[in-house]
């Protein structure tokens, strides 16, 4: 899978060598994230089992998933990129973005996810999703930039906040 560039930023394939900075998005992830998806009380996923799971995304709908680094840095920011939709709906993967919380703030995941949602234009797809928090309106606010439509759908979590699903019509 190729790169994506932009001004500022360059979109790369994830290498097993990134298992590290995986493992401190985990780290640092909000306390509200559900807990399976942040760092367990046991230390897992170790680095080892993120190592085998990036081996995964090379098999996410194109342009994939996708490390975020500053040009000329080599350092992560983040990642952004189209994962299978959680419905099973193939044709309308979504997308997805974090990135660490020393780098928010700066217009990077709106870069990076118009890099990603021109791509996915460029090769086809009609339509994109993206789920996310109703507490999370920084990301809120980036779909809302990108053009994505709430859709009215919640799935509905008293512990973590409702998630909203959010549409973008591409063509």
């Amino acid at each position: 899978m190729d790169g994506l560039r932009t001004d500022r930023l360059l979109l790369r394939p994830w290498t097993v060598g990134d298992a590290h900075f995986h493992r401190q998005l985990w780290e640092e992830r909000d306390p509200r994230v559900p807990a399976h998806r942040r760092i367990s009380a046991d230390g897992r996923p170790t680095v080892a089992e993120l190592e085998e799971r990036l081996r995964v995304y090379e098999h996410a709908p194109a342009p994939g998933l996708l490390v975020v680094e500053a040009i000329g840095t080599a350092t992560p920011l983040g990642y952004c990129g189209l994962v299978p939709n959680s419905v099973g709906v193939p044709a309308e993967p979504e997308l997805a973005y974090e990135f660490l919380p020393e780098h928010r703030g700066r217009g990077y995941a709106t870069e990076a996810a118009r890099a990603v949602v021109d791509r996915a234009a460029s090769i086809g797809y009609a339509h994109l999703a993206s789920t996310v928090r109703e507490w999370n309106t920084a990301s809120l606010r980036v779909l809302d930039k990108l053009g994505f439509v709430d859709t009215g759908d919640r799935e509905v979590d008293p512990v973590h906040g409702d998630s909203i699903l959010l549409r973008l019509h591409l063509h």
